[in-house]
Protein backbone atom coordinates (compact mmCIF):
# COMPACT_ATOMS: atom_id res chain seq x y z
CA UNK A 1 0.00 0.00 0.00
CA UNK A 2 1.52 2.92 -0.84
CA UNK A 3 0.77 6.56 0.88
CA UNK A 4 -0.83 9.10 -1.59
CA UNK A 5 -3.28 9.74 1.04
CA UNK A 6 -4.69 13.50 1.83
CA UNK A 7 -3.53 14.53 5.76
CA UNK A 8 -4.58 17.42 8.07
CA UNK A 9 -1.69 19.43 6.31
CA UNK A 10 -3.36 19.65 2.88
CA UNK A 11 -6.63 21.10 4.18
CA UNK A 12 -7.95 24.08 5.96
CA UNK A 13 -9.24 23.43 9.04
CA UNK A 14 -9.85 27.10 11.10
CA UNK A 15 -13.67 27.09 12.30
CA UNK A 16 -14.53 23.77 10.74
CA UNK A 17 -15.53 20.85 12.96
CA UNK A 18 -13.18 18.28 12.89
CA UNK A 19 -14.23 14.70 14.04
CA UNK A 20 -11.16 12.94 14.99
CA UNK A 21 -10.68 8.84 14.95
CA UNK A 22 -8.00 8.26 17.65
CA UNK A 23 -7.19 4.78 19.59
CA UNK A 24 -7.74 5.46 22.84
CA UNK A 25 -8.26 2.01 23.52
CA UNK A 26 -6.00 2.42 26.88
CA UNK A 27 -5.54 -0.04 29.59
CA UNK A 28 -7.35 0.94 32.96
CA UNK A 29 -6.61 -0.30 36.65
CA UNK A 30 -9.14 1.41 39.12
CA UNK A 31 -9.77 3.98 36.48
CA UNK A 32 -6.53 4.91 35.83
CA UNK A 33 -4.50 4.31 32.58
CA UNK A 34 -1.88 2.23 33.22
CA UNK A 35 -0.13 3.14 29.46
CA UNK A 36 -0.51 6.31 27.92
CA UNK A 37 1.65 5.54 24.72
CA UNK A 38 -1.79 5.85 23.03
CA UNK A 39 -2.50 8.89 24.24
CA UNK A 40 1.09 10.06 23.24
CA UNK A 41 0.54 8.89 19.70
CA UNK A 42 -2.19 10.85 19.41
CA UNK A 43 -1.15 14.22 20.75
CA UNK A 44 0.64 15.75 17.73
CA UNK A 45 -2.82 16.05 15.33
CA UNK A 46 -4.82 17.05 18.35
CA UNK A 47 -2.73 19.72 19.37
CA UNK A 48 -2.15 20.58 15.34
CA UNK A 49 -6.05 20.78 14.90
CA UNK A 50 -6.12 23.09 18.13
CA UNK A 51 -3.72 24.97 17.28
CA UNK A 52 -5.00 25.99 13.55
CA UNK A 53 -8.43 26.80 14.83
CA UNK A 54 -10.44 23.84 14.31
CA UNK A 55 -13.50 22.09 16.79
CA UNK A 56 -11.89 19.24 17.72
CA UNK A 57 -14.23 16.28 18.46
CA UNK A 58 -12.58 13.37 19.38
CA UNK A 59 -13.76 9.66 19.07
CA UNK A 60 -12.72 6.24 19.70
CA UNK A 61 -13.54 2.85 21.31
CA UNK A 62 -12.41 1.32 24.81
CA UNK A 63 -12.27 -2.47 25.51
CA UNK A 64 -14.37 -4.51 23.54
CA UNK A 65 -17.94 -3.57 24.24
CA UNK A 66 -19.92 -0.94 26.06
CA UNK A 67 -18.72 -1.66 29.56
CA UNK A 68 -15.85 0.91 29.66
CA UNK A 69 -16.00 4.50 29.60
CA UNK A 70 -13.61 7.16 28.20
CA UNK A 71 -13.87 9.45 30.86
CA UNK A 72 -10.55 8.69 32.36
CA UNK A 73 -9.28 9.49 29.14
CA UNK A 74 -10.95 13.02 29.13
CA UNK A 75 -9.50 13.47 32.47
CA UNK A 76 -5.49 12.69 31.43
CA UNK A 77 -5.85 13.96 28.10
CA UNK A 78 -7.07 17.83 29.87
CA UNK A 79 -3.85 16.99 31.83
CA UNK A 80 -1.83 16.76 28.70
CA UNK A 81 -3.12 19.51 26.38
CA UNK A 82 -3.09 22.09 29.47
CA UNK A 83 -6.84 22.66 28.46
CA UNK A 84 -10.03 21.46 29.11
CA UNK A 85 -11.57 18.23 27.02
CA UNK A 86 -15.25 18.21 27.76
CA UNK A 87 -16.21 14.59 28.30
CA UNK A 88 -19.81 13.96 25.97
CA UNK A 89 -20.97 11.28 28.76
CA UNK A 90 -23.89 9.65 26.35
CA UNK A 91 -24.83 5.87 26.11
CA UNK A 92 -25.75 6.30 22.36
CA UNK A 93 -22.78 8.28 22.07
CA UNK A 94 -24.39 11.10 19.59
CA UNK A 95 -27.04 11.61 22.22
CA UNK A 96 -28.39 15.04 23.40
CA UNK A 97 -25.11 15.72 25.90
CA UNK A 98 -23.10 15.10 22.30
CA UNK A 99 -24.75 17.84 20.39
CA UNK A 100 -25.15 20.31 23.01
CA UNK A 101 -21.16 20.63 23.90
CA UNK A 102 -20.72 20.24 20.02
CA UNK A 103 -23.40 23.08 19.87
CA UNK A 104 -21.21 25.72 22.51
CA UNK A 105 -17.66 25.00 20.38
CA UNK A 106 -15.56 27.94 19.83
CA UNK A 107 -12.62 27.43 17.57
CA UNK A 108 -9.60 25.78 19.31
CA UNK A 109 -12.49 23.70 21.71
CA UNK A 110 -11.75 19.65 22.28
CA UNK A 111 -15.08 17.74 22.65
CA UNK A 112 -14.64 13.99 23.59
CA UNK A 113 -17.36 11.40 22.42
CA UNK A 114 -18.09 8.36 25.07
CA UNK A 115 -16.82 4.65 23.90
CA UNK A 116 -18.27 4.23 20.23
CA UNK A 117 -18.78 0.38 21.23
CA UNK A 118 -21.66 1.78 23.37
CA UNK A 119 -23.58 1.33 20.24
CA UNK A 120 -24.06 -2.31 18.85
CA UNK A 121 -24.14 -0.68 15.31
CA UNK A 122 -20.21 0.71 15.48
CA UNK A 123 -18.35 -3.18 14.98
CA UNK A 124 -21.48 -3.73 12.29
CA UNK A 125 -20.80 -0.64 10.43
CA UNK A 126 -24.30 0.18 10.03
CA UNK A 127 -25.66 3.32 8.40
CA UNK A 128 -27.35 4.88 10.82
CA UNK A 129 -24.55 4.91 13.47
CA UNK A 130 -22.31 6.77 10.42
CA UNK A 131 -24.62 9.53 9.29
CA UNK A 132 -24.79 9.93 13.06
CA UNK A 133 -21.14 10.90 13.47
CA UNK A 134 -20.60 12.65 10.57
CA UNK A 135 -23.71 15.06 11.23
CA UNK A 136 -21.59 16.59 14.20
CA UNK A 137 -18.59 17.30 11.49
CA UNK A 138 -17.41 18.67 8.56
CA UNK A 139 -14.05 16.65 8.16
CA UNK A 140 -13.39 13.53 9.35
CA UNK A 141 -9.30 12.74 10.38
CA UNK A 142 -8.59 9.19 10.77
CA UNK A 143 -5.40 9.02 13.14
CA UNK A 144 -6.32 5.59 14.92
CA UNK A 145 -4.11 2.85 13.15
CA UNK A 146 -4.99 -0.04 15.54
CA UNK A 147 -8.65 0.11 14.47
CA UNK A 148 -7.28 0.57 10.56
CA UNK A 149 -7.61 -2.91 9.35
CA UNK A 150 -11.63 -2.68 11.01
CA UNK A 151 -14.37 -1.29 8.71
CA UNK A 152 -16.19 -0.05 11.71
CA UNK A 153 -19.02 3.47 11.79
CA UNK A 154 -16.36 5.42 13.21
CA UNK A 155 -12.98 4.15 10.76
CA UNK A 156 -14.81 3.63 7.71
CA UNK A 157 -18.58 4.02 7.44
CA UNK A 158 -18.55 7.91 8.30
CA UNK A 159 -16.41 8.61 5.14
CA UNK A 160 -19.24 8.25 3.21
CA UNK A 161 -21.35 11.07 4.72
CA UNK A 162 -18.54 13.68 4.89
CA UNK A 163 -16.73 15.33 2.22
CA UNK A 164 -13.27 15.28 3.54
CA UNK A 165 -11.74 12.46 5.02
CA UNK A 166 -7.93 12.49 5.93
CA UNK A 167 -5.57 10.72 8.07
CA UNK A 168 -3.95 12.48 10.85
CA UNK A 169 0.08 12.15 12.02
CA UNK A 170 -0.04 8.98 13.31
CA UNK A 171 -1.10 7.10 10.58
CA UNK A 172 1.17 9.13 8.26
CA UNK A 173 4.35 8.27 10.56
CA UNK A 174 2.76 4.07 10.70
CA UNK A 175 1.97 3.79 7.09
CA UNK A 176 5.55 6.02 6.17
CA UNK A 177 7.92 3.33 8.55
CA UNK A 178 5.69 0.10 8.13
CA UNK A 179 5.73 1.00 4.23
CA UNK A 180 8.92 1.79 3.24
CA UNK A 181 10.63 -0.94 5.40
CA UNK A 182 8.12 -3.56 3.56
CA UNK A 183 8.18 -2.23 0.28
CA UNK A 184 11.72 0.11 -0.32
CA UNK A 185 13.77 -0.96 2.50
CA UNK A 186 17.35 -0.40 2.29
CA UNK A 187 19.29 -3.37 2.46
CA UNK A 188 19.93 -6.02 3.70
CA UNK A 189 16.14 -6.40 5.06
CA UNK A 190 15.49 -8.85 7.91
CA UNK A 191 12.56 -9.76 9.51
CA UNK A 192 12.16 -11.52 12.99
CA UNK A 193 8.42 -13.16 13.75
CA UNK A 194 7.79 -14.56 16.65
CA UNK A 195 4.97 -15.68 18.71
CA UNK A 196 2.51 -19.00 19.50
CA UNK A 197 1.56 -19.92 16.45
CA UNK A 198 2.72 -20.49 12.50
CA UNK A 199 -1.05 -20.05 11.87
CA UNK A 200 -1.55 -16.69 12.93
CA UNK A 201 1.45 -15.72 10.65
CA UNK A 202 1.36 -17.48 7.23
CA UNK A 203 0.99 -14.75 5.22
CA UNK A 204 2.73 -12.88 6.60
CA UNK A 205 5.72 -15.65 5.91
CA UNK A 206 4.69 -16.19 2.50
CA UNK A 207 4.95 -12.67 1.55
CA UNK A 208 8.06 -11.49 3.67
CA UNK A 209 9.59 -14.55 1.83
CA UNK A 210 9.24 -12.22 -1.53
CA UNK A 211 11.15 -9.05 0.05
CA UNK A 212 13.38 -9.75 2.39
CA UNK A 213 17.15 -11.13 2.99
CA UNK A 214 16.73 -12.94 5.84
CA UNK A 215 13.39 -14.82 7.47
CA UNK A 216 14.19 -15.10 11.44
CA UNK A 217 11.83 -17.30 13.05
CA UNK A 218 11.47 -17.49 17.05
CA UNK A 219 8.68 -18.35 19.92
CA UNK A 220 6.32 -21.20 19.66
CA UNK A 221 5.89 -21.14 15.65
CA UNK A 222 9.84 -22.25 15.68
CA UNK A 223 8.48 -25.55 17.05
CA UNK A 224 6.21 -26.45 13.96
CA UNK A 225 9.07 -25.79 11.61
CA UNK A 226 11.96 -27.76 13.23
CA UNK A 227 8.92 -30.58 13.88
CA UNK A 228 8.65 -30.41 10.10
CA UNK A 229 12.19 -31.31 9.16
CA UNK A 230 12.31 -34.12 11.87
CA UNK A 231 13.62 -33.02 15.02
CA UNK A 232 12.36 -33.68 18.23
CA UNK A 233 10.41 -31.58 19.94
CA UNK A 234 9.21 -33.02 23.31
CA UNK A 235 5.78 -31.37 24.56
CA UNK A 236 6.53 -28.08 23.02
CA UNK A 237 3.75 -26.73 21.00
CA UNK A 238 3.13 -27.92 17.59
CA UNK A 239 0.82 -27.71 14.71
CA UNK A 240 0.59 -30.78 13.27
CA UNK A 241 -2.05 -29.18 10.27
CA UNK A 242 0.93 -26.94 9.30
CA UNK A 243 3.70 -29.20 8.92
CA UNK A 244 3.46 -29.94 5.33
CA UNK A 245 3.16 -26.08 4.86
CA UNK A 246 6.11 -25.26 7.04
CA UNK A 247 8.09 -27.48 4.49
CA UNK A 248 6.79 -25.37 1.70
CA UNK A 249 8.24 -21.98 2.95
CA UNK A 250 11.12 -22.93 4.27
CA UNK A 251 11.97 -24.79 0.31
CA UNK A 252 10.77 -21.09 -0.44
CA UNK A 253 13.08 -19.59 0.89
CA UNK A 254 16.06 -21.94 -0.24
CA UNK A 255 14.42 -21.02 -4.33
CA UNK A 256 14.41 -17.60 -3.47
CA UNK A 257 17.99 -17.00 -2.04
CA UNK A 258 16.52 -16.26 1.65
CA UNK A 259 18.32 -17.00 4.56
CA UNK A 260 15.62 -18.85 6.79
CA UNK A 261 17.10 -19.30 10.50
CA UNK A 262 15.75 -21.37 12.93
CA UNK A 263 16.56 -22.05 16.65
CA UNK A 264 19.73 -24.46 17.21
CA UNK A 265 19.38 -24.55 20.76
CA UNK A 266 16.39 -23.93 23.46
CA UNK A 267 15.70 -22.81 27.18
CA UNK A 268 13.14 -25.38 28.23
CA UNK A 269 10.90 -27.26 31.16
CA UNK A 270 9.45 -30.02 31.98
CA UNK A 271 6.08 -27.27 32.48
CA UNK A 272 4.71 -24.58 31.38
CA UNK A 273 6.36 -22.27 34.41
CA UNK A 274 9.17 -19.67 35.39
CA UNK A 275 11.53 -21.98 36.62
CA UNK A 276 15.37 -22.56 36.33
CA UNK A 277 15.85 -23.05 32.55
CA UNK A 278 17.47 -26.25 31.12
CA UNK A 279 19.33 -25.30 27.74
CA UNK A 280 19.55 -28.28 25.07
CA UNK A 281 22.85 -29.07 23.11
CA UNK A 282 21.05 -28.46 19.71
CA UNK A 283 17.77 -28.16 18.12
CA UNK A 284 16.47 -31.25 19.30
CA UNK A 285 14.28 -30.78 22.55
CA UNK A 286 14.31 -34.07 25.31
CA UNK A 287 11.09 -35.96 25.78
CA UNK A 288 9.19 -34.54 28.47
CA UNK A 289 10.24 -31.19 27.93
CA UNK A 290 8.73 -27.65 25.63
CA UNK A 291 10.67 -24.67 24.42
CA UNK A 292 9.98 -21.79 26.46
CA UNK A 293 12.89 -19.29 24.83
CA UNK A 294 15.13 -19.66 22.17
CA UNK A 295 19.08 -20.69 23.53
CA UNK A 296 22.25 -18.78 24.12
CA UNK A 297 23.62 -20.09 20.60
CA UNK A 298 20.41 -19.16 18.42
CA UNK A 299 20.88 -15.94 20.32
CA UNK A 300 24.03 -15.31 18.99
CA UNK A 301 22.98 -16.07 15.44
CA UNK A 302 20.19 -14.31 15.40
CA UNK A 303 22.13 -11.32 16.53
CA UNK A 304 24.76 -11.70 14.04
CA UNK A 305 22.01 -11.63 11.13
CA UNK A 306 20.70 -8.28 13.00
CA UNK A 307 24.08 -6.86 12.97
CA UNK A 308 24.40 -5.72 9.32
CA UNK A 309 21.35 -4.98 8.45
CA UNK A 310 20.38 -1.81 7.10
CA UNK A 311 16.23 -2.15 8.07
CA UNK A 312 14.85 -4.28 10.48
CA UNK A 313 11.24 -5.30 10.97
CA UNK A 314 10.38 -7.74 14.17
CA UNK A 315 6.73 -9.09 15.22
CA UNK A 316 6.14 -11.80 17.65
CA UNK A 317 9.02 -12.28 21.29
CA UNK A 318 11.03 -15.43 20.91
CA UNK A 319 10.11 -16.73 23.97
CA UNK A 320 7.72 -16.48 26.70
CA UNK A 321 8.78 -13.05 27.28
CA UNK A 322 6.98 -12.52 30.97
CA UNK A 323 8.64 -15.02 32.58
CA UNK A 324 11.48 -13.61 33.70
CA UNK A 325 13.69 -17.07 33.33
CA UNK A 326 12.64 -17.18 29.67
CA UNK A 327 12.58 -13.59 28.71
CA UNK A 328 16.73 -14.11 27.70
CA UNK A 329 16.15 -14.78 23.50
CA UNK A 330 13.77 -11.73 23.17
CA UNK A 331 15.84 -9.57 25.53
CA UNK A 332 18.72 -10.61 23.16
CA UNK A 333 16.96 -9.57 19.62
CA UNK A 334 15.86 -6.03 20.73
CA UNK A 335 19.54 -4.88 22.44
CA UNK A 336 20.76 -6.25 18.85
CA UNK A 337 18.11 -4.22 17.12
CA UNK A 338 18.82 -1.27 19.85
CA UNK A 339 22.58 -1.51 18.98
CA UNK A 340 22.30 -2.22 15.16
CA UNK A 341 22.89 0.85 12.27
CA UNK A 342 19.76 -0.39 10.78
CA UNK A 343 15.88 1.36 10.65
CA UNK A 344 14.31 -0.73 13.22
CA UNK A 345 10.66 -1.21 12.93
CA UNK A 346 8.44 -2.60 15.69
CA UNK A 347 5.28 -4.33 13.97
CA UNK A 348 2.85 -3.98 17.36
CA UNK A 349 1.29 -5.88 19.54
CA UNK A 350 3.53 -8.92 22.08
CA UNK A 351 6.83 -7.29 20.28
CA UNK A 352 6.10 -3.76 21.35
CA UNK A 353 5.29 -4.40 24.55
CA UNK A 354 8.36 -6.30 24.85
CA UNK A 355 10.55 -3.87 23.95
CA UNK A 356 8.75 -1.54 25.99
CA UNK A 357 8.97 -3.05 29.32
CA UNK A 358 12.15 -4.34 28.94
CA UNK A 359 13.64 -0.76 28.19
CA UNK A 360 14.74 -0.87 24.57
CA UNK A 361 12.05 1.25 23.21
CA UNK A 362 13.31 4.91 22.69
CA UNK A 363 15.68 2.92 20.74
CA UNK A 364 13.61 1.61 18.08
CA UNK A 365 13.48 3.82 14.96
CA UNK A 366 9.52 3.17 15.02
CA UNK A 367 6.76 1.39 17.50
CA UNK A 368 3.80 0.79 16.09
CA UNK A 369 1.08 1.47 17.53
CA UNK A 370 -0.85 -1.51 15.93
CA UNK A 371 -1.13 -5.57 16.17
CA UNK A 372 -3.62 -6.55 14.21
CA UNK A 373 -3.30 -3.24 11.58
CA UNK A 374 0.32 -3.90 11.32
CA UNK A 375 0.07 -7.98 10.89
CA UNK A 376 -2.40 -7.15 8.00
CA UNK A 377 -0.14 -4.71 6.57
CA UNK A 378 2.91 -7.01 6.88
CA UNK A 379 0.83 -9.45 4.93
CA UNK A 380 -0.05 -7.21 1.81
CA UNK A 381 -3.29 -6.47 2.70
CA UNK A 382 -5.23 -3.20 2.37
CA UNK A 383 -6.52 -1.26 5.58
CA UNK A 384 -10.04 -0.55 4.87
CA UNK A 385 -9.32 2.65 7.58
CA UNK A 386 -7.08 3.83 4.98
CA UNK A 387 -8.75 3.19 2.08
CA UNK A 388 -11.36 4.91 2.60
CA UNK A 389 -9.48 8.44 3.19
CA UNK A 390 -9.09 10.66 0.02
CA UNK A 391 -6.29 10.44 -2.02
CA UNK A 392 -4.19 13.46 -2.85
Amino acid sequence: MGFNKKTIEDIEVRGKRVLVRCDFNVPLKDGVITDENRLNGALPTIKYLIDNGAKVILCSHIGKDASKTLEPVSKRLSEMLNKEVVFARDEEVVGANARAAVEKMNDGDVVLLENTRCRKEETKNVEEFSKELASLADIFVNDAFGTAHRAHCSTVGVTDYVDTAVCGYLIQKELKFLGDAVNNPVRPFVAILGGAKVSDKIAVINNLLDKVDTLIIGGGMAYTFLKAQGYEIGTSLVEEDRLDYALEMIQKAKDKGVKFLLPVDHRVATEFKDVEPVVTEDQNIPAGHMGLDIGPKTEELYADAIKDAKTVVWNGPMGVFEFENFNKGTIAVAKAMADADATTVIGGGDSAAAVNILGFGDKMTHISTGGGASLEFLEGKELPGIVALNNK
